[in-house]
């Protein structure tokens, strides 16, 4: 059970549940309502989440990997629910998604991962687990990726999502 109560949408204003439903093709999730206790979180988190999440030049793939990794790692089960059916939209296998559960070892798995997945997934560990990433890390994400703007990107990706997670993690919002 979430740490305080949900917000209900017909007490928040009009105009903060349209734009969450205008993001999220009309629905609301759990977070949305936790989220509708802010009007300037709500509209701070609508604009950067709706820009990380579909605006980027980072591939569909490499994002939700790291979205899915930075979950893995922080135990944000809301989010790995979420990301899931994601992750295999995106082209991803089932058999790579529960390799997320051991990060160590999807990092060493090249026969289920390419150097850019593996990539992807130790700077998202690293960044996660010590709040920054090696230099060395930092440069094999480079060497996948075709310019620094889509390491910026992956940096911010995986950043935004220890965002997200903790979020959720800390006030305990639980699935729908």
């Amino acid at each position: 059970m979430a740490r305080i109560p949900f917000k209900q949408e017909d007490t928040a204003p009009a105009e903060m549940v349209a734009a969450i439903r205008a993001r999220r093709g009309g629905r609301l999730l759990n977070i949305d309502r936790m989220l509708l206790h802010s009007q300037p979180f709500v509209s701070g988190w609508n604009g950067f989440l709706r820009a990380v999440r579909n605006e980027v030049a980072l591939p569909y793939r490499l994002r939700e990997l790291a979205m899915c990794a930075v979950s893995a790692q922080i135990n944000c089960r809301y989010e790995l629910h979420h990301h899931h059916a994601e992750w295999l939209k995106a082209g991803g296998s089932e058999q790579q998604f529960a390799a997320l559960s051991d990060l160590h070892g999807a990092i060493n798995n090249s026969a289920l991962f390419d150097a850019a997945e593996r990539a992807v997934l130790r700077l998202a560990v690293e960044m996660t687990r010590d709040s920054s990433a090696s230099a060395a890390a930092v440069a094999a994400a480079r060497a996948v990726l075709p310019d620094e703007a889509q390491l910026v990107e992956l940096v911010g990706v995986i950043a935004s999502y220890n965002m997200v997670g903790r979020f959720i993690n800390t006030l305990d919002i639980e699935l729908e």
